[in-house]
């Protein structure tokens, strides 16, 4: 390995951004798809579902499909199927293309961040292994606040289509930079047999992983999904300064995710979960306070990204870590249903989120969120004492087993 990042892992992280932009720009971009098309605003909002229940079955069942593909073979794979999906996007013409190019994008986002983990693990030194899953998920997060705003802008702009030709032009990049650097040589497990790979859901001890996962995101996104009505109508923002303070959120987003990874190698990805799930909840009971004071909300927000994704390591590790001790031939597998958790709590998260603005109003979204990540913290705790009843340790020595 080079001094500096390696090459395979900034051509993953270039795909993470690519798959992350393209997930969630359609959010912006569905009142112009709905008039463009002609179909009602509830028909475009489908497009997010359905790319989501792409992501859902894509994770765990093509995971376990391709358990025979080399790992190298299959990311180009991947990121083939990811720019074709784009591509049909461009050039929809009617709803239904749209819908099967949402599909098919969500199929390779659901694998990619799968064996992406694997991939990024084995291009580094084994003590760096959450570290390395952090820089690629800095992909995924930074495309949160940074690509999807531009994307916006792009598709308001040029028209819908344009943005994603864009996003198809980054997956070809990701692509090149993932043949040309990625190592043929990158080691996986033995596929597992289809009761294998079923028996990862029966297994308590990776549910509750799950479990953790679906709340910790569900609690962030219930208030997420919502920050910039937020910051305009309660904190008294403009929708231009909004975006300003979006891209501000990025920055503290890649930070935190950076300092979530080096937390987890140097701790032990349960001590470190349990620390940022604790600082999130307070950060998200604090906004119910700041929100209306026009300086201590982006403050507060900036708290917020620094903590909002630093789990993203910790959890991907120790999904690893338990599959590696009660389903040892169906990693993969269990990995990509990690994936399908993270997905899962978003939708959750973001659906609860607009019951609670209906019923209650956008204030209360931040101080509900935060007992959900509560719950997520009190599970955590619940894991890593079942972890010492059994005689295994907290510290990083989870971490390193990834790499192999």
């Amino acid at each position: 390995m080079s001094r500096g990042i390696p090459l395979a892992l900034l051509a993953l992280t270039l795909g993470a951004f690519a798959i992350g932009t393209t997930e969630f720009v359609i959010v912006g971009l569905i009142p112009t798809i709905a008039t463009d098309l002609g179909v009602s605003l509830p028909s475009a909002g489908l497009l997010v579902s359905l790319y989501a229940l792409g992501v859902a079955i894509g994770a765990p069942v093509l995971t376990a499909v391709t358990g025979r593909v080399p790992r190298k073979a299959l990311l180009i794979g991947l990121m083939a199927l990811f720019t074709v999906g784009n591509l049909v996007a461009w050039m929809a013409r009617g709803y239904g293309s749209l819908i099967v190019a949402r599909v098919l994008t969500g199929l390779a986002h659901g694998v990619f961040f799968s064996i992406g983990s694997i991939i990024a693990t084995s291009v580094v030194p084994k003590e760096k292994a959450a570290s390395a899953i952090a820089i690629m998920f800095t992909g995924l997060t930074v495309a949160l606040v940074t690509g999807v705003p531009l994307g916006t802008f792009i598709g308001q702009h040029l028209g819908w289509r344009a943005t994603f030709l864009a996003v198809a032009g980054l997956g070809v990049v990701a692509l090149l930079g993932s043949a040309l650097f990625v190592p043929r040589d990158v080691h996986h497990s033995e596929p597992a047999t289809f009761g294998q790979q079923l028996g990862v859901l029966a297994q308590p001890r990776l549910l509750l992983v799950y479990a953790m996962t679906a709340l910790g995101y569900g609690g962030t996104f219930l208030a997420f999904t919502f920050l910039a009505p937020i910051l305009q109508e309660v904190s008294g923002w403009s929708a231009d300064a909004v975006s300003a303070v979006l891209l501000v959120y990025g920055v503290s987003v890649a930070i935190g995710n950076l300092w979530g990874g080096r937390l987890a190698d140097r701790l032990g990805p349960v001590p470190a979960l349990k620390r940022v799930f604790a600082l999130l909840a307070l950060v998200l009971l604090v906004l119910t306070f700041t929100m209306q004071h026009h300086w201590l909300v982006l403050a507060t927000v900036m708290a917020w990204g620094a903590v909002a994704f630093g789990n993203v390591p910790g959890l991907q590790v120790y999904v690893v870590k338990q599959a590696q001790r009660f389903a040892p031939r169906a990693t993969d597998v269990a990995s990509g249903l990690n994936i399908a958790a993270f997905n899962l709590g978003i939708a959750l998260g973001s659906s609860a989120g607009g019951l609670v603005v209906e019923h209650l109003g956008l204030r209360h979204t931040p101080w509900i969120g935060a007992l959900v990540v509560l719950g997520a913290l009190g599970l955590t705790a619940l894991s890593g004492r079942l972890d010492r009843r059994d005689g295994v340790g907290e510290r990083a020595e989870g971490v390193a087993v990834t790499a192999h």
